[in-house]
């Protein structure tokens, strides 16, 4: 493990830059021996030890994975705050290619970099790690979760990060259609991986008109072979402008919502489950002036994280699905903030969040 004396120019200003301020602790960690490269971003413990996935990615450089890290980090706080559990925010990111670079030593490595924060950082899966990379993580790290039935955990987490997406769709239809149904709906859902397929699942089985697009096109393949009726769009610039969307879904990386996209969205709901989907401040506020209903993302997508916080007290699925579902009622009451203040929903969200954690801080002072 290093400390930032050891970081570049390009590292340091993007841990200090005032937009990327507040964080409670960053972690750069080497391991020579196995080639780890990876960054530990904790946001808040306000609510109690940091929860949040490992990505596994190839970034361009230290400080694009550096400040991936402070956002992620940043979403976990509001996400777990928004989802009522006991968790600050936390994130960490693998430098590298999942698909060259990930071993078991590089694994079991992180596991111990991890270990050494004595409880104040609860990792998971997120992008590039899976349920059987965790299983290996737990092995030098006992505070891991989404790892497989068969070593004590809760397994796959994108079954219920799906479902609370669902949820978010159901309330945002309410909100604006004065209905949940999603029946004969037109529904465009970019990133067919982990999550997307689960929704896709949920949507057909209610009867919405589904169109997807990912850049894997095996994935697409197996969504339309098993579903006739689903439609493959080519790619993500042509979705966003299929004629009458009601609901688009955005569900890959972050950044899906920007000053290119927003424009020529024709969907009058943004509810998906990618993380950090506004690409700068000021863009809810493009959404909202183009009279489209942005579900923040860290709300609906909050499923996931419900299961894996779940694990640490013995899983329960029926449990964790029933929580996960009231996703419905938290996203209608934003909508219903964001009314009465006169702001973006993902703005309301935000403060509803921000006020949990400033009133679990000033507990712990008192």
């Amino acid at each position: 493990m290093t400390d930032v004396t050891g970081a570049s120019a390009d590292v340091l200003h993007t841990l200090f830059q005032s937009d990327q301020g507040g964080h409670e602790q960053v972690v750069l960690c080497q391991d020579r021996a196995s080639g780890l490269k990876a960054v530990i971003a904790l946001h808040s413990t306000a609510l109690g030890p940091a929860l949040g996935g490992t990505r596994f990615y190839p970034y361009a450089t230290e400080a694009e994975a550096v400040a991936d890290a402070l956002n992620l980090a940043r979403g976990m706080s509001y996400k777990n705050a928004m989802a009522g559990l006991d968790h600050g925010g936390g994130k960490a990111v693998i430098i590298g290619d999942p698909e060259r670079d990930k071993t078991e030593e590089l694994l079991l490595a992180y596991g111990r970099m991890v270990a050494s924060l004595g409880g104040r950082y609860v990792t998971a899966c997120d992008v590039g790690t899976y349920v059987a990379d965790m299983d290996v993580v737990a092995r030098e790290c006992r505070w891991t979760t989404g790892r497989s039935p068969e070593n004590g955990g809760a397994g796959d987490s994108s079954v219920l990060t799906a479902f609370g997406v669902y949820q978010g769709m159901r309330a945002s239809a309410q909100h604006l259609w004065g209905d949940p149904s999603l029946r004969a709906k037109r529904v465009g859902i970019a990133g067919v991986g982990k999550v997307g397929h689960h929704l896709v699942e949920h949507l057909v089985a209610e009867g919405a008109e589904v169109f997807v697009t990912d850049v894997r096109e095996e994935a697409v393949r197996r969504i339309t072979e098993r579903h006739r009726d689903v439609m493959a769009v080519r790619d993500t610039e042509a979705l966003i402008r299929v004629e009458g969307l009601d609901i688009y879904a955005p569900c890959a990386l972050g950044g899906a919502l920007n000053d290119a996209t927003v424009p020529v969205l024709t969907a009058k709901v943004v509810c998906g489950a990618a993380n950090n989907q506004l690409a700068h401040p000021g863009v809810e506020k493009d959404l909202a002036d183009r009279g489209i209903l942005y579900a923040p993302d860290y709300v609906v997508n909050a499923g996931g994280v419900i299961q894996v916080a779940d694990e640490l007290h013995g899983f329960d699925f029926d449990r964790c699905k029933a929580k996960a579902s009231k996703i419905y009622d938290t996203t209608l009451a934003i909508f219903a903030r964001a009314k009465e203040d006169g702001i973006p929903p993902a703005a309301a969200a935000d403060r509803i969040a921000e006020q949990r954690m400033a009133d679990a801080a000033a507990a712990r002072t008192r």
